[in-house]
């Protein structure tokens, strides 16, 4: 698991339209990688358009934004549409990447316990490294956390 200060360890996923997308591609700014556990749901939809209605600051601050979940394809475009997000999300439906990073984890709900996405994010300088880490962070915090780095 990449921590703050090492460089992020580089991955390429399909995008919500089947387009590879590899983080190095994107040296030279920095990057808001955002995981979150199911697209269209009420604190995804929270921490996704909170990205979204920052995203001129983030751009004025060299930044781009890259959602990453365990959602197909379809179900990302669905929602990347729906709610007007101007950046890519990512589709991992292996895990690998979320794993890697420390994002995918047992969570319980109603007293059952299952694997899934742990609501985090990073934020990567213009060099690659990893600047800010949240694990287990709020919707709202996650936002404001992250767009506070760029």
């Amino acid at each position: 698991m990449p921590s703050v200060g090492e460089m992020a360890p580089d991955f390429e996923l399909p995008n919500q339209d089947g387009k590879l997308i590899k983080l190095s591609d994107f040296r030279g700014k920095k990057v808001i990688l955002f995981a979150y556990p199911k697209a269209d749901t009420p604190g995804c939809t929270k921490q996704a358009c909170g990205f979204r209605d920052n995203f001129p600051k983030i751009e004025a601050g060299n930044g781009v934004v890259l959602g990453i979940s365990a959602d197909e394809q379809k179900d990302l475009a669905k929602w990347k549409k729906k709610e007007n997000l101007p950046y890519d999300l990512l589709s991992d439906t292996e895990h690998k990447v979320l794993e890697a990073w420390g994002a995918w984890g047992e969570k319980s709900m109603y007293g059952k316990k299952y694997m899934g996405v742990t609501r985090s994010h990073w934020v990567i300088g213009e060099d690659g490294r990893i600047i800010d880490e949240e694990i287990k962070v709020s919707p709202e915090d996650s936002v404001s956390g992250a767009v506070g780095k760029i």
